[in-house]
């Protein structure tokens, strides 16, 4: 699997001094602000939380905690990458490392303590620590209202959830596995989706729905679901997707923290995914693609496993000669046709990959909006690499063969950029 690309983290000040790492405890009045620049990758300022409404982003440079004196401003933004890349040298960065299930549930564990409201409930979530140990630990310190072990009965446990959001709870819902959540479509459809515009706005469904899914190892068709294509033509219901460490934890964060419903789809092959992210708190925003690489040629579009895809195949592209742009969309629905559309503008060529079907995917969606929004700006046709519209095989050999792979990516980009 492709190593992460991501430069490491430093934390600073209007001083120009670093901070020691702090325990969660002490770390609650502290919150990354930063704002959106797409050729920096998480270099992040702390800034005073306050009661702002700016964005949070993935694609950051440090912004500086406000001040009356414009010339030290100004000395920080000319200054901030010397700080970053002394800190660095000198190993004082605040970070720690988790792998991508803690930190789901480091962003999990933060939100419960910071709101009440804030609750767990699915299929072995309590004691036993959910299916992939997200939940591990929060039973004991949380107890079991809070953290709430249901019957293997997703209709009926989602519905709970769902009238939970509307009674004023913020409710995560868990699915042992989100191929099981089709059993729970009806209450995800009709009511989630759609009860904040039929009470006329009377109720907001603050739920979160998250669990594994995607094609594992030889889990077989009914285990290897990619369900991103079945829900994204519901009305009201926003969709993420998770593929790193930082992410998942700013995704987990900002979508607990969020007045609608939110999908968030984890891949069951990410969870050991291992990377250092921030000491203090910090919170994504729902509907923001991430710059994973800026190129000029092309752009790929991915999101979820298909990300370490893409940059392994982007490491022969550039033996190639070639200087692919790459971009994770994170946000399926809606789509941030900005950051797209920019790369599109740029690049005038574009390749979607994903590991949704191709009939009916979120590619198809994607491939619309750019024709629909972009086309003008187009010196090729789309193309779009999707798994095969066939159920998933058990045998390794043949599971792999659905699934697009690195070679294919090569092949595609160099077909774009004849």
């Amino acid at each position: 699997m492709a190593t992460l690309f991501h430069p490491p983290l430093t934390s600073f000040s209007t001083s120009n001094k670093l901070h020691l790492p702090s325990p969660i405890s002490a770390r609650k009045g502290q919150i990354f602000v930063v704002r959106s620049d797409a050729g920096m990758n998480h270099l992040l300022s702390r800034g005073a939380h306050k009661s702002r409404t700016q964005k949070l982003l993935a694609n950051a440079v440090a912004t500086k905690a406000d001040s009356s004196t414009s010339s030290k401003a100004g000395f920080l933004k000319c200054h901030v990458f010397l700080v970053a890349f002394e800190a660095r040298d000198m190993d004082l960065t605040l970070r720690h490392e988790l792998l991508l299930f803690e930190a789901l549930r480091e962003g999990l564990e933060e939100e419960m303590e910071r709101d009440p409201r804030v609750c767990v409930m699915g299929e072995d979530v309590g004691h036993y620590g959910g299916s992939y140990k997200v939940t591990k630990g929060l039973a004991p310190k949380f107890g079991d209202l809070r953290v709430l072990d249901t019957p293997i009965a997703e209709n009926a446990f989602t519905g709970m959830g769902i009238g939970a959001a509307m009674t004023g709870l913020r409710p995560i819902v868990e699915g042992m596995n989100m191929g099981f959540l089709l059993l729970a479509f009806n209450q995800i459809s009709n009511n989630c989706g759609m009860l904040h515009y039929t009470s006329g706005g009377q109720f907001k469904i603050p739920i979160v729905i998250r669990g594994p899914g995607g094609v594992g190892r030889q889990l077989g068709a009914e285990h290897s679901q990619r369900l991103e294509s079945y829900f994204q033509s519901i009305p009201g219901i926003q969709m993420v997707a998770c593929s790193t460490p930082y992410n998942a934890k700013g995704l987990m964060k900002a979508a607990i923290r969020s007045e609608n419903p939110v999908i968030l789809f984890e891949h069951v092959l990410l969870y050991n995914l291992k990377e250092r992210i921030p000491d203090e708190e910090y919170v994504l925003s729902l509907e923001e693609a991430e710059m994973v690489r800026p190129g000029e040629h092309v752009t790929i579009l991915t999101y979820s496993r298909m990300r370490y895809h893409v940059m392994q195949a982007a490491k022969t592209l550039v033996n190639k000669g070639y200087d692919p742009e790459v971009i994770d969309i994170r946000s399926l629905k809606p789509f941030d046709l900005h950051t797209i559309g920019n790369s599109v503008k740029k690049t005038h060529r574009v390749l979607i990959v994903e590991e949704c079907m191709r009939t009916g995917g979120i590619g198809a969606s994607l491939t619309a909006a750019i024709t629909e929004n972009f086309n003008d700006y187009l010196d090729a046709p789309i193309i779009c690499l999707s798994s095969q519209d066939v159920p998933t095989p058990y045998a390794g050999t043949l599971e792999e063969w659905t699934v697009v792979q690195p070679t294919q990516i090569v092949a595609a980009v160099e077909q774009l950029c004849q």
